[in-house]
């Protein structure tokens, strides 16, 4: 038996390359997925691989569309899914926005406008997801939230790693990464008592086919002097979606090669 047997998972931004790591995984682990992301080539990619799985069901999300996550649960309980696990995965990344050939202007030129479109996904769609869930899951059976943030929740980036690299870190990443735990500790008291359990966990620097000069520059910051596999940030996700996580809530869990212990 697997440790999620019995899990219903439902995951955003499913498609990314934790995300895709984390469905399979969760997959292979016993549970049924319910991915979620924005249609495109991930989404194709998910489908492709898992689609003739009858534990894996795909829904097209965009989670900065507040009446789309008005539905999306009662769309996949109509279809006899009913999810006790929640992934908040969805976000807009450096890498994302060095995919579809954006720029990455210095901080003074940065535009309100993308500093919100930032914090529309990455925040406020992890709040409207979690208030979805209160309206149509929390109380009604034990359930699990996971907030997806990062290494970079709680501390500062080290800019110069970033020094002629085809993308950058951004403000607004950091920002909402931060928000995200504080969306965790205030959800998991709300909801104590209610038989649901909130926790964030924070990836470090995830191998994504950097350059080797990238690889060199982060791993010099880093205890365990390299970047991570996917599958490593997975056996921890895997870990807070099953059972014997039950007793925790209201935590942050880095998983980071020990960049937050310096």
């Amino acid at each position: 038996m697997g440790q999620l047997d019995g899990r219903c998972v439902f995951i955003t931004g499913a498609g990314g390359v934790l995300g895709s790591t984390y469905v399979r995984r969760m997959l292979e682990d016993g549970a049924r997925v319910i991915a979620t992301d924005l249609a495109g080539s991930q989404a194709d990619a998910l489908v492709a691989a898992h689609g003739e799985n009858k534990r894996f069901l795909f829904h097209e999300l965009d989670v900065s569309d507040e009446a789309a996550i008005e539905g999306i649960f009662q769309t996949v309980m109509a279809d006899g899914w009913s999810p006790n696990v929640v992934l908040n995965n969805a976000a807009i990344t450096g890498e994302m926005l060095m995919g579809k050939g954006k720029s990455f202007p210095d901080f003074a030129d940065t535009s309100v406008e993308d500093f919100e479109r930032t914090l529309r996904t990455n925040l406020t769609g992890a709040f409207m997801i979690a208030r979805q869930m209160d309206r149509d899951i929390v109380g009604k059976y034990p359930a699990t939230l996971i907030n997806v943030a990062s290494m970079y929740a709680l501390n500062g980036a080290h800019h110069g790693i970033y020094e002629g690299m085809p993308f950058k870190n951004f403000s607004a990443y950091g920002v909402t990464k931060a928000g995200i735990h504080g969306l965790t500790v205030w959800l998991a008291g709300y909801w104590a008592g209610r038989q649901a359990t909130v926790n964030t966990i924070a990836p470090g620097a995830v191998f994504n086919d950097h350059s080797e000069e990238f690889q060199a520059r982060v791993s010099e910051l880093i205890m365990a002097n390299r970047m991570a596999q996917p599958d490593e940030i997975a056996d921890v996700m895997l870990f807070l979606a099953s059972e014997a996580a039950g007793y925790m809530t209201g935590q942050l869990v880095n998983v980071d090669g020990g960049f937050s212990a310096w």
